[in-house]
């Protein structure tokens, strides 16, 4: 009679945990390049942690952001929609008087429908006045830099100058715990341990929410620049100090998915590791590697705007498996929806429901084609297999080395004409084929007036972007 009880009750726990609505943890880093993981490439260095994650989960050759920098490519990210639409471009300053417009609808709001937990440990950068921080906007709990680590007055660019004449360039840089500054001057000191703290914090918010479906956005601030590691990793690695980053950004993820595995919780949480876009390459060797991709952060190539990404569910995404067909940050959004069942936003969005991608169920991807803008002109259009890319300029090493130590160099300027590329034959974006390919050509610029309609192209405005939220 015992054994019976103990068996239907066990039973009744699986089930109950089985009908949970999963949990969602999404790993954001910062300048990460395609080559910077060992799944994709990585040398000098070991990512064991990742390694397992890709073995035990599903990795994404083709996930593209939005744009390659950093507000814009958040934007996408926790809206579900091209940047473009909602007004956010580029990379928010201390200066900024704008962010994310309340009206927007992020990816914590969708997962507060459903009762969630939420949490933002990392760099935010989508405006760091009180209203548009996150806890405004979906999140109950958020600590970390409102804007990029390298927003301060000991950056390379200004450190020749008198700091009175720094600040008027670069304002000190805060650290932030809820709403409030709890530090007003972070130091290199206290960068070294961002990583960590950010880590411990995520951790201590599963811990705490192990008994319900909770979200945690972990958006770092390695590996931009300047660049910063603990003790713990300092000199570990065989590729210097960015190597040491890597390391310790590894060791990050391990602490995750340990804290998971600790609270029986891998069964039901899905994990997404990926980044904002890809190296800043006039920084050389603290830059990291787009492989066999062309460009780096700044540009639309897709060096630029094309990451390395894992998705870890086990028992659910099938360990081992590779998923090539394009899929893009905004459609984490409307997929998370329908995973949890919540409802999508009223508004406009762009992203689509990947979840048969997620899970491998089927290849087909439910997006006609991915447009990529910078700043606000239309660059480039990737449908299946194809990439063109309209006439633009665009920043380029031209083969030069970077620089050394945390200094850059200077890039040089170049343009492309209209260009057609099979990324499956031609990832590197190098050889064009629109004289082979008419059909292809014509089908590309007729999305392109299409999207220019509805999101503009430099100084035409589109009948479908919002503004962002002002003071």
């Amino acid at each position: 009679m015992f054994l019976i009880t103990l068996i239907g009750f066990l039973s009744i726990s699986l089930q109950a945990k089985q009908s949970s609505p999963p949990n969602i943890v999404v790993i954001f880093m910062d300048d990460m390049a395609y080559a910077d993981i060992g799944p994709f490439g990585a040398k000098g260095y070991a990512t064991p942690h990742l390694d397992r994650m890709a073995k035990e989960g599903r990795k994404f050759t083709d996930f593209y952001v939005t744009q390659a920098v950093c507000s814009a490519s958040r934007a996408g990210l926790l809206t579900g929609c091209y940047n473009v639409r909602v007004g956010i471009l580029g990379a928010l300053g201390p200066k900024a008087t704008h962010g994310i417009n309340s009206s927007e609808v992020t990816l914590a709001e969708i997962c507060k429908q459903k009762g969630y937990a939420t949490a933002c440990y990392g760099k935010w950068h989508l405006g760091h006045h009180k209203k548009f921080l996150p806890m405004q906007h979906g999140f109950d709990d958020y600590f970390g830099l409102p804007y990029s680590n390298d927003m301060w007055p000991y950056h390379p660019g200004v450190l020749h100058l008198p700091m009175e004449q720094r600040l008027k360039k670069w304002t000190h840089l805060p650290l932030i715990d809820g709403n409030s500054v709890i530090n007003p001057k972070v130091t290199g000191t206290d960068q070294e341990q961002l990583t960590t703290q950010y880590t411990e914090r995520a951790v201590q918010f599963i811990e705490k929410n192990k008994d319900n479906p909770f979200f945690v956005y972990l958006p770092h601030s390695m590996v931009h620049v300047p660049l910063y590691v603990s003790s713990k990793f300092k000199g570990k690695s065989k590729a210097g100090l960015f190597g040491d980053v890597m390391m310790e950004v590894d060791w990050s993820v391990g602490r995750i998915l340990e804290t998971l595995r600790k609270n029986n919780l891998e069964e039901n949480t899905l994990v997404i590791f990926t980044s904002d876009n890809g190296p800043w390459l006039s920084y050389g060797n603290h830059a990291g590697s787009s492989g066999p991709l062309r460009e780096g952060k700044g540009t639309m190539f897709d060096g630029g705007c094309r990451e390395s990404t894992l998705m870890w569910w086990p028992g659910t995404i099938p360990a081992g498996s590779i998923c090539k067909t394009p899929a893009m940050t905004i459609d984490i959004l409307p997929t998370v929806a329908e995973m949890i069942g919540a409802k999508l936003p009223k508004h406009t969005i762009d992203g689509k429901n990947i979840i048969n991608l997620v899970k491998g169920t089927s290849n087909k991807s439910p997006q006609e084609a991915y447009y990529f803008y910078y700043g606000k002109q239309l660059q480039a259009i990737r449908m299946g297999k194809w990439k063109l890319h309209f006439p633009h300029g665009y920043r380029t090493m031209a083969g030069k080395p970077g620089g050394k130590g945390g200094i850059p160099t200077r890039y040089s300027q170049a343009k492309i004409e209209l260009s057609l590329f099979d990324m499956e034959k031609d990832m590197g974006e190098t050889t064009d084929v629109k004289d082979k390919y008419p059909q292809v050509l014509k089908k590309l610029q007729a999305l392109g007036e299409k999207m220019r309609t509805e999101l503009g192209d430099n100084r035409q405005q589109g009948k479908g972007m919002r503004q962002p939220g002002r003071l």
